[in-house]
């Protein structure tokens, strides 16, 4: 049973006093707790009674949105930068301490946060801690090894370009928002990737990784007082004044750009389609309507996209529908992959389902199958600490506070069909982008149910 949470308030956490501690949820099964520290550095920590694992994530509100089109790529560069030497370790003995305990020590870069994670034995909590605030905090950014890892990144680039799903995503969002800085890839350009300065990116490092766009998030089984103790230890004299995190990243999204269809010519066996419109931005308390209208329309095997494209007609072996939030916006997409001589009848039976689900909404059953797949979907999440991890840090800094299990569970149950509806009629009536990878030489080629789904 909950005896404590917090009320579901966008910004409660940036109300807390630094030096303070709240307890965000206590039940049966353990608790959540915050801490704001001196220099601007919220911790936040679950603990999970009964597992022999514990989870780190230093969390930073810096993506590729925050980049300057002369330094695209430049949050994902550094986040491999940071982990080939530090003023204690070389890339060699932070790979070698990692490994020596069995865990795991990574990072990812997305559109508008970077994490820098860890994933180890309870026991090695300690190491985990250590590892994870010397790449973030003490990384040298040599010279040398920029040069060494700028092939790195454009080896993954070009392995991106090789992978007909990565491109595809990448030419969507290009469609959708041609002016935006959440069009542009996260990886950056072959040119902005070789282009890039040592002293651009030491500068682009020193004025983001700042204490106050961070979260650190420990989940698993430990003890909120051990976090603090190893974080005060590792980071010192940094934790000095009163200072007040950033705000949660807000706004509107200004895009003139009209949505589009872009190709990326290659001779590719198969078809790749992605087409959507723009979405919600993830402060709209509509994300839940939004959710159960993305797995019925495409998130399962019953699915109307599944069922209609795969099932009954063979048309291809992949159709799902997907969504993405951002804090000023968001898209709802769907996916199909066909041969090239079946792609103008895949895009017209999209163009039939969107038009029904605009013109009707969704079942009574498949509102429940909705509701039931996000239930399922986040309860399941939970299982292991690096989930759980993962949901508190991101939740903390793209939001500010922290939502119960339980609450989510509510806003998922409140959705009704009327609900669903009335947003896919709102959302269904805008103007619809489109990324085709295939065999065509000119967006003229692409068969004209392509071009009739955007009208």
């Amino acid at each position: 049973m909950t005896r404590t949470a917090t009320a579901a308030g966008s910004a409660r956490g940036l109300l807390q006093k630094p030096g303070t501690t709240k307890t965000l949820e206590r039940t049966d099964q353990g608790e959540v707790r915050r801490t704001l520290l001196p220099g601007g550095l919220r911790v936040v920590t679950e603990h999970v009674p009964g597992v022999r694992s514990a989870s780190v994530g230093m969390w930073v509100g810096v993506g590729s949105r925050d980049e300057q089109p002369s330094v695209a790529g430049a949050a994902h560069y550094l986040e491999h930068l940071l982990f080939k030497s530090t003023s204690r370790r070389s890339a060699l003995e932070i790979a070698e301490e990692i490994d020596a305990v069995g865990g795991e020590l990574n990072a990812f870069t997305a559109k508008e946060h970077t994490c820098f994670y860890a994933h180890v034995l309870d026991q090695d909590l300690a190491l985990a801690m250590d590892l994870v605030c010397d790449v973030v905090f003490e990384a040298l950014l040599a010279e040398r090894d920029m040069e060494t890892e700028r092939s790195v990144v454009l080896e993954e680039i070009a392995m991106r370009d090789d992978d007909p799903e990565d491109l595809l995503h990448d030419a969507f969002c290009a469609a959708l928002l041609p002016d935006h800085p959440l069009g542009r890839p996260v990886l950056g350009s072959e040119q902005s990737i070789t282009d890039l300065s040592r002293n651009a990116l030491y500068g682009f490092y020193k004025r983001r990784y700042t204490l106050p766009r961070m979260v650190l998030a420990v989940a698993g089984n430990i003890k909120h007082a051990d976090v603090l103790r190893l974080v005060r230890k590792a980071l010192r004299d940094r934790l000095v004044g009163e200072v007040e995190p950033v705000p949660v990243r807000r706004g509107r999204a200004r895009s003139a750009g009209v949505p589009r269809l872009v190709l990326h010519t290659e001779d590719t066996e198969q078809t790749h389609l992605m087409l959507g419109v723009r979405a919600l931005d993830r402060h709209d308390e509509r994300r839940f309507t939004l959710g159960v209208l993305n797995a019925a329309l495409g998130g399962g095997m019953s699915s109307r996209l599944f069922q209609e494209i795969r099932e009954k007609r063979g048309l291809a072996y992949q159709a799902y529908s997907s969504i993405a939030s951002y804090s000023d916006m968001g898209h709802l997409s769907v996916y199909a992959g066909a041969q090239p001589d079946r792609l103008g009848e895949v895009a017209g039976v999209i163009r039939e389902i969107l038009g029904d689900v605009a013109r009707g909404g969704l079942t009574d059953a498949e509102v429940a199958r909705g509701k039931g797949q996000l239930r399922g979907g986040l309860v399941l999440g939970l299982e292991d600490t690096s989930s759980r991890m993962s949901r508190i840090g991101k939740g903390e800094l793209t939001y500010g506070n922290y939502l119960t299990v339980g609450e989510t569970l509510a806003r998922i149950e409140a959705v009704t069909g009327e609900d669903v509806a009335v947003l896919a009629r709102e959302l269904l009536s805008r103007p619809i982008a489109a990324a085709v990878v295939g065999p065509y030489a000119h967006t003229d080629d692409v068969p004209v149910e392509v071009h009739e789904v955007m009208k």
